[in-house]
């Protein structure tokens, strides 16, 4: 074989999982990324459900021809300096002293796995699945696991994904504050996702 008919067929090689792949992205319309987590006010005795919300959200998802993750093509970030509640003075303490924005603006989801999904994407109807991906936050990487529902179509994928963990697991100190009696752990992640088939 000559060297020219060599490097024609490795290049055949390498270029066959490429060609395989289907890719999704995330489309800004209908996506959004959600902190949920209770807290007590300390002239309060009722608790509350704060939510801090993003639409800063971008990346994909990429798939194999087996419907298996492309880790290398399967990452989403999410701008954390875009959060807000329905309060001014929680949202710039959270970004200064919880998060850290200045220093760490993104949190990044590579995804490595979903288990539960069809080999073949369907067009139509509701899906059950679960998403295994390492969430890095505050520079401290781990790994999660989403619960996710979602309804697909002939252009791609919507519904949400949910995850909780402790403040602890990635270095996250609980927010103390006078007007707060107590923050409670776990908090929650809520992805809500709109996933459009490259090429629709």
């Amino acid at each position: 074989m000559t060297r020219l008919a060599t490097t024609l067929a490795l290049l055949s090689l390498t270029a066959t999982p490429l060609a395989a792949q289907s890719h999704y992205t995330l489309n800004p319309t209908g996506t959004e990324a959600r902190y949920q987590v209770r807290e007590l006010l300390a002239a309060n005795t009722i608790e509350n459900d704060v939510v801090g919300k993003t639409a800063g959200v971008t990346g994909g998802i990429a798939l194999d021809k087996a419907g298996k993750v492309v880790s290398s093509g399967s990452k989403i970030t999410i701008d954390l300096t875009l959060l807000k509640t329905d309060r001014d003075r929680r949202d710039g303490y959270v970004q200064r002293n919880t998060l850290e924005t200045a220093t760490y603006p993104n949190a990044v989801l590579v995804v490595k796995e979903i288990t539960g999904l069809p080999a073949k994407m369907p067009t139509s109807g509701a899906l059950n699945f679960t998403l295994v991906g390492d969430l890095t936050l505050k520079g401290v990487t781990k790994p999660t696991t989403w619960t996710v529902t979602a309804t697909a179509s002939p252009t791609g994928l919507t519904g949400t994904a949910k995850t909780k963990f402790v403040f602890s697991d990635f270095g996250i100190a609980v927010p103390r504050v006078p007007v707060v009696a107590r923050v409670d752990d776990p908090i929650q992640l809520e992805l809500d996702f709109n996933f459009v088939k490259d090429g629709k």
